[in-house]
Formats: C-alpha cells, structure tokens, sequence
C-alpha cells in the first residue's frame, strides 16, 4: 500500500479527537467506551488547544486521499506524562490500516522530527495488553515505570541505535 508522511494541517486538527477515540486500547470482546468519553479531562489534553503551544506536532498517513492515521507530540500532563520537558506521544491508525508497517513508519518520522527540535526524549504510555507495545521495543522506547496494566514508556534520543 502507497502512503505518505505528512505534517497534519491546521484545518484538520479537528480529526485528532477521532483519532484519539480510535486509540483507545479496547481488549479482546469487551465494548468500546461510549464517545462521549472524549469530553473526560484527562482525554482532552490531548486535542484542546492543540497547535497552539511550540510543543504541538502532529504527523498524518494519507492513502488516497484519506488520514490513516496520526501520531502527535505535546507538552502534556497524560498517562504517559514524565517531566515537562518531554513531549508525550499519541498515535493511531484507522483499523483498515494497522499491521502493514505505517506505524513503525510514523512513529520514526515523528521521533526524528521530535529530536530535530532540540528534545531529548520522548514518553507514551501503553497497556500492557496491548500489541503496540511490541512496535514500541522495536524502535527503542524502555520502560520507565509500570502499574498492573500499563507501561510508561521513554525513548531517549541520546541512546538511540
């Protein structure tokens, strides 16, 4: 499949609250949370506002056309939150497209373009069930700490190979 990497226009930074539903870690048979969970404080720090601080970067797949997906970087105090010098990452992909090797694709972009601006690393946070965290070893990303579910994860830019 033929896609692009591209930075994520103003105009559409609209989508990154569909796309913030759609990152949600949902387990083997369970329901999807209701949408109107995006309007929960601890979601909306991802999106609201997004752009407007020097710290907002946001990348876009497009397939014909179509976001695919989207990975972004903020300033932010989230689940994956480790001090207020790291940019914490959100990334996701329209299910259609998972597994074909855009993540990785994005994710790398992203981080490129994260130490480029002068960061040293980069955090997200991941459950534990989730397969994604997997794709996170790979590019380099160490556990910084756990809860019974979920890893804090960081990727130094220093002591990347």
């Amino acid at each position: 499949m033929e896609y692009q990497i591209r930075p994520l226009r103003p105009e559409e930074y609209p989508l990154l609250e569909e796309f913030l539903y759609l990152a949600i870690f949902v387990p083997e048979g369970e329901e999807p949370p209701p949408r109107s969970i995006l309007a929960a404080p601890e979601l909306q720090v991802y999106s609201v506002g997004f752009g407007a601080e020097k710290g907002d970067f946001a990348l876009a797949a497009e397939t014909g056309g179509r976001v695919a997906g989207i990975v972004w970087a903020r300033i932010m105090d989230d689940y994956g939150h480790v001090d207020d010098d790291t940019p914490s990452l959100a990334i996701s992909l329209r299910r259609e497209y998972r597994g074909a090797g855009m993540g990785t694709a994005m994710m790398r972009e992203m981080l490129a373009l994260l130490q480029r601006a002068g960061y040293r690393r980069a955090s997200l946070s991941v459950q534990k069930a989730n397969r994604a965290a997997n794709l996170y070893r790979r590019l380099g990303f160490q556990i910084l700490s756990e809860t019974e579910t979920e890893y804090i994860m960081v990727s130094s830019f220093l002591e990347r190979p």
